[in-house]
Order: structure tokens, then sequence, then C-alpha cells
């Protein structure tokens, strides 16, 4: 499927009747796919954003466009610069323990509480995701791996107000992630981490679970305030 099927959708019906089941507009589903590519690290730090081309990528109008850059922006997550146009933000060091401390609410409070096997089963998927990615040296797809790891742990939650919040999260996760990934093997440091979160949460381990990812979650916030205070 092409990201212009996954916006308009290839039945009329269908893809009307999942609109008003996901979202309350395109240009949600716009900012949606767009957060999506910031979190999978398709669009950097400083790049610049056209209305034209996004709109021709995606099958909307460029005035769908231009409400998903007003919800980003609202998000802090792209800037607008009179006559020069929308570009992917550059978060700065003070928002670090502000993006960890929602991090922590969400995903340590999320693994306490367990969730559903086929939940369990999802942050397995993205533990084995990573280490396939570090087996064959991909970088990108370890990144991703790393993400996808994240999600899961609060989609264990079951709700879908917490996965939007997270989706945001996760933008402005990899937008930290550009400039510590500089330094080689920087997501392969997470991989021994994620086995044991998950291990601990697959044993049914869960206050050992939260207190390990607690731990994870307290050294990364020091190595991002480390690196953007560089």
């Amino acid at each position: 499927m092409t990201t212009s099927d996954a916006i308009a959708g290839t039945a009329p019906g269908a893809a009307a009747a999942r609109l008003r089941m996901a979202v309350p507009s395109v240009a949600d589903r716009v900012a949606a796919e767009l957060r999506l590519q910031l979190a999978e690290g398709m669009l950097l730090p400083g790049a610049r954003l056209t209305e034209s081309t996004i709109a021709e990528e995606l099958g909307v109008s460029r005035n769908t466009v231009r409400e998903a850059f007003a919800e980003l922006a609202a998000e802090r997550l792209v800037v607008r610069h009179p006559n020069r146009g929308v570009f992917v933000a550059s978060l700065e060091p003070g928002d670090i323990h502000d993006v960890y401390t929602v991090r922590r609410a969400i995903e340590v409070s999320a693994i306490r509480a367990g969730g559903s096997p086929e939940g369990v089963a999802a942050v397995r998927s993205a533990v084995e995701e990573g280490k396939a990615a570090a087996a064959v040296n991909d970088d990108e797809a370890l990144g991703n791996a790393n993400q996808h790891f994240h999600g899961a742990i609060v989609a264990l939650a079951g709700s879908r107000r917490l996965d939007t919040i997270m989706s945001q999260v996760l933008a402005e996760m990899r937008l930290f992630f550009h400039k510590a990934t500089m330094e080689a093997d920087f997501y392969r440091g997470y991989l021994q981490d994620n086995e044991e979160i998950c291990a601990a949460l697959e044993a049914g381990e869960l206050d050992r679970a939260a207190g390990l990812l607690l731990a994870y979650l307290d050294r990364s916030e020091e190595k991002q305030t480390a690196v953007h205070g560089e």
C-alpha cells in the first residue's frame, strides 16, 4: 500500500468508515503520518517541509497539509519561519527533562499494569526486531525497533489516548536521538536493557520490569542531557 492509499484509502466507503472511527479529519491523518516519519527518523531536525510536495505525496490538498502543519507546530515538532517556510524542529536541551517526565509517567505505569498476551507479544516482537537489525548492522532499522519497543510498552495500557500521546513523544525522541546517533552503536546499548525488561514482563514480574524501565529511562535522560549540553 502506498502512502497515498494509507491516507485516502483504496475503497471510498471503507476509507470513510475508517476515518470516522480513527480521527476527526484528514488533516489529523496527515499529521499522524508526518509524526510517524519523524519517529522513524525519515525527517531530520532543520529539514524544510513544503506543502506542495507533501500534498502530492499523500494525495491531499495543500490546505489539508497546512492544517497538519498547524497541529504539529502546536506540538513543537515543526516551526514556521515567516517568509522562509516550515521546518522540522530542533529541540532544545531544556525539552529533554519534560519529555522524559512524560515517558516515566506513561511507560512505567503501562508496564506495571501488565497488559494482554497479545500486547506482551508485541513487546517481544520489537525486541526481536532489534536483534535482527543488529545482526545485519542496520542502524536505521535498529533505531526504529527501539521506537517500536517503547510504543509497544505504552500500547499495553490499551488506551488510544495514551497511544496518541506516545506518538508525539516518539517523534520528539527521534529528534533528540539524531545528534546522539553520531556515536557509533548508539542503539545497540539499549538491546540488553530491552531484553531484560521484556523478559521480566513475560515472567509476570511487573514491579521488576517497571524498575528496570525506570532505571533505563533515567540513564537515557542523563545521556541525552550530556549529548545536547555539549
